[in-house]
């Protein structure tokens, strides 16, 4: 897997970047899986590379871009959220769209912050669930202003 270069990054950011590719690795059924900030902004993205993940024999994700997953994530999180408020349902905790082809998963980490998975149409959603729910706790409260900020300025240097 081609890991975004983590140098010059804070220890959280590093931990954070760690986080994410395990996820994606060490998950079966994972394709892509990314950070989006209240606003909408990436924040993190560990898509595998083109060459690495053809020879695992998966696909690269929606269109193959970490940007696309993360306009899905945003899209699905403010609906819900919009959703919710109508029905009075609280706070939006996680969404699951189940597709033909695939599914996309999508869990709240804190204010605001969303972590998104695209997954196989076959795996395991109560693994993965699980695995969302271990990076929500080690990340939610690390996830703060300064190192939002920090990863925004990180993503924007490789785009």
């Amino acid at each position: 897997m081609t890991a975004p270069s983590t140098f010059g990054l804070s220890t959280e950011a590093r931990n954070l970047h760690w986080l994410l590719s395990n996820l994606v690795e060490e998950v079966p059924g994972v394709h892509s899986v990314t950070v989006v900030s209240s606003d909408g902004l990436m924040l993190l993205s560990s898509d595998p590379g083109l060459a690495t993940a053809k020879e695992a024999g998966r696909q690269t994700g929606p269109r193959g871009s970490s940007a696309d997953l993360a306009t899905i994530v945003s899209g699905i999180g403010s609906l819900t959220i919009g959703a919710a408020k109508l029905m009075d349902g609280g706070g939006v905790k996680q969404t699951m769209v189940a597709m033909d082809e695939g599914s996309v998963f999508v869990m709240s980490i804190s204010d605001g912050s969303l972590l998104g998975v695209h997954a196989t149409p076959d795996c395991d959603m109560s693994v993965i669930a699980y695995h969302m729910a271990l990076f929500v706790g080690r990340a939610g409260h690390v996830l703060t202003p300064e190192l939002r900020s920090e990863l925004r300025k990180s993503m924007e240097s490789t785009q």
